[in-house]
């Protein structure tokens, strides 16, 4: 579910934006797979990611205005490493086993934050921020135990050098709009 902060008319036509780090080769195909073979429906539609802002419906008109926040915010930040190692999971709160990022987690965090300063960004969410690597969500206990064991040796290590804004209107895959690479 996501919450607004009420600012978009609501006659506007909308569409639903997310913002993510995407899992470079060999790790994404990866990742991508082993949570398919979890039997989570989602990694035919999302290939693996790290999320800095979540679905979020924003007015079309509005679209200008986000890409030059995400612009600027890009522009703002330098690369840096992330270290994707270990699993970890949010049970018993939501079922979901996740990647872990060792490292690189305050850059998260600060890009996370500053993208969400935009007002038609802001949202309310059930959960702190936390970044991390979905493998696994809303499958079976043992499905969930077996992506948490499997993937507890995995190691990921690469720079982090753009964002990408997605969309969403409908059909079941995100769309790539737009990359920003950090740095300017």
């Amino acid at each position: 579910m996501v919450v607004t902060d009420g600012s978009q008319d609501p006659e506007a036509p909308v569409t639903r934006v997310g913002i993510a780090v995407d899992v470079p080769e060999p790790w994404c195909e990866f990742l991508t797979r082993r949570r398919a073979e979890a039997g989570d429906p989602q990694a035919a539609y999302v290939p693996a990611h790290l999320t800095l802002l979540g679905p979020t419906d924003i007015s079309l008109a509005s679209l200008p205005a986000v890409e030059r926040h995400l612009a600027e915010v890009a522009a703002a930040h330098r690369p840096y490493l992330l270290h994707l190692r270990g699993t970890g999971t949010f049970r018993p709160l939501t079922e979901v086993v996740f990647v872990v990022v060792a490292a690189g987690i305050s850059e998260c965090e600060l890009l996370a934050g500053a993208i969400g300063t935009a007002p038609e960004l802001r949202r309310e969410s059930r959960f702190p921020y936390h970044p991390h690597v979905t493998v696994a969500q809303d499958v079976a206990p043992e499905a969930l135990d077996r992506v948490y064991e499997d993937l507890a040796d995995f190691s990921a290590l690469f720079k982090v050098e753009k964002f990408t804004l997605f969309s969403h209107n409908g059909g079941m895959h995100w769309q790539p709009r737009r990359d920003f690479v950090l740095g300017g």
